[in-house]
C-alpha cells in the first residue's frame, strides 16, 4: 500500500470505488455519512456555494416563436436575442423550440429510471472507457493522483454522424432516448442557422462547416449528498464542445459564472438550456462566450438532467479549425491557432485537474 504525503491512500480508495460497479448512488444506497476524500473539492470546499451577492441574476430567456419566416421581424428579433446571450453570457433558456414538454419529461424519468434501477441492472455498462459508445461511470477517463470526482453518475450515449444504435441503448430508456435525440437534431439545426446570422454569415455557414453533425448525449443523475459543502454535483468548467443543450428537472443547481457571480439556472418547465461552447468561442473569434458553470450538491434530494453535446462529424474530428475567415478583418484579426477537436479535447483531459480552460494555450 502506497501512502500519499498526508498518509492517505488515495489509489486503494478509488480502486475500492470502482470495483463496486454501484457509482455514487451505491454509496449513499450503503448508508455513507462521510463522503470519500476523492469526492472532497479541496480548492472549492470553502467557496459560498451561491456568492451572487444576494443578487438575482437570471441567465437570458429567448422565445423561437415566429422564427420560420426568414428575414421577417420576429425572427431578426431572436437573431438579436441570441447574439447578445452568445456575447455575454454564454448561456440562454429556450422556450417554444419545437420540442414537446412531454419528450423533456419523458428523457428526464428514463434517466431517473435507469439509475434508480438495481446495481446489478446497470453494472455491466459501468466503464470509465470513454470509447464505449454506451457506458454507466462516475469517474470519467483517467483518473490520476488525487485528482477529485463529482458527486454525480452518469449514461453517457455516443451518436457520431446522428447515428443511432438502438439495440445498444438501455431498454429501461431507450424509447424516450432514441425520441428526444430526434428532437435535438431539429433543434440543433435550427441553432445553428440562427447563430451563423448572428455572426452575419450566411444561414447555413456552420451547418458547411459540420461543427455539430455528431452527438455525445450525457443522462446525469445527482443523488443526495451526505457532505454538499465539501463537494460538487460538477465542479466548474467549461464544455469542449461547439454547443451544448440541457433539460433539467424542477430541482435546480446549475450556475453560471457571470462577472465573477455565481447565478442560478432556475428550472422553467419544457425550457432547454443552451451554452456556448470552448470550440465555438474559438472559431467565433471570441465573439460567443463560453463560461465556467457547476452544479450544487444536495443535501436531501436528488437532481436529473441530461446534456446534449454537439461536436464535428466523424470526418472531421481531426479537421483543424480556426476563427471563421468571413468574420475576420483588419480590426478583427484571428486570435487563435488552428485546432482540430481531437487535439483540443486531449488537452483539456491533460488539464482537467487544474480546474481551468484551455482556450488560452491555443491564443496566438
Amino acid at each position: 500500500m502506497e501512502l500519499n504525503v498526508h498518509g492517505y491512500d488515495w489509489a486503494s480508495e478509488v480502486a475500492s470505488f470502482e470495483q463496486t460497479k454501484s457509482g455514487v448512488k451505491g454509496l449513499v444506497d450503503s448508508g455513507v455519512v462521510k463522503i470519500p476524500r476523492f469526492f472532497i473539492q479541496k480548492s472549492q470546499s470553502t467557496d459560498v456555494k451561491n456568492d451572487a451577492g444576494g443578487l438575482k441574476l437570471q441567465i437570458p430567456m429567448v422565445d423561437l416563436q415566429g422564427i420560420e419566416e426568414n428575414g421577417g421581424s420576429r425572427r431578426n428579433e431572436v437573431v438579436d436575442e441570441i447574439r447578445r446571450a452568445s456575447e455575454n453570457w454564454g448561456f440562454f433558456q429556450l422556450v417554444n423550440h419545437g420540442v414537446p414538454i412531454s419528450v423533456i419529461d419523458g428523457l428526464l424519468e428514463g434517466t431517473r429510471r435507469f439509475h434508480e434501477q438495481s446495481k446489478e441492472d446497470k453494472m455491466e455498462l459501468y466503464s470509465a472507457d470513454g470509447r464505449q459508445n454506451v457506458r454507466f461511470y462516475t469517474i470519467n477517463g483517467t483518473f490520476k493522483e488525487n485528482q477529485v470526482a463529482n458527486w454525480r453518475d452518469a449514461l453517457g450515449i455516443s451518436f457520431p454522424d446522428d447515428s443511432i444504435d438502438f439495440e445498444a441503448i438501455p431498454q429501461v430508456c431507450r424509447n424516450e432516448v432514441v425520441e428526444y435525440l430526434k428532437h435535438m437534431i431539429k433543434l440543433r439545426d435550427v441553432l445553428s442557422e440562427i447563430l451563423s446570422e448572428a455572426l452575419g454569415l450566411k444561414s447555413d455557414h456552420l451547418a458547411s462547416m459540420e461543427v455539430m453533425k455528431s452527438d455525445y448525449l450525457v443522462c446525469n443523475y445527482y443523488p443526495p449528498c451526505p457532505e454538499p459543502d465539501l463537494t460538487f454535483g460538477l465542479f466548474k468548467h467549461s464544455d469542449t464542445t461547439f454547443l451544448t443543450i440541457l433539460s433539467q428537472d424542477s430541482i435546480g443547481g446549475l450556475q453560471v459564472l457571470h462577472q465573477g457571480q455565481w447565478a442560478d439556472v432556475l428550472p422553467v418547465p419544457g425550457a432547454l438550456v443552451v451554452n456556448i461552447g470552448d470550440l465555438m468561442q474559438l472559431i467565433t473569434n471570441d465573439k460567443f462566450k463560453s463560461v465556467e458553470h457547476r452544479v450544487l450538491a444536495k443535501p436531501s434530494e436528488s437532481r436529473v438532467s441530461t446534456s446534449c453535446f454537439f461536436y464535428p462529424s466523424s470526418n472531421h474530428m481531426m479537421k483543424p479549425y480556426g476563427p471563421i475567415k468571413e468574420i475576420l478583418s483588419e480590426n478583427n484579426p484571428p486570435m487563435y491557432r488552428e485546432v482540430s477537436s481531437v487535439e483540443y479535447v486531449t488537452a483539456y483531459t491533460n488539464q482537467v485537474r487544474e480546474r481551468i480552460s484551455v482556450l488560452p494555450q491555443f491564443r496566438l
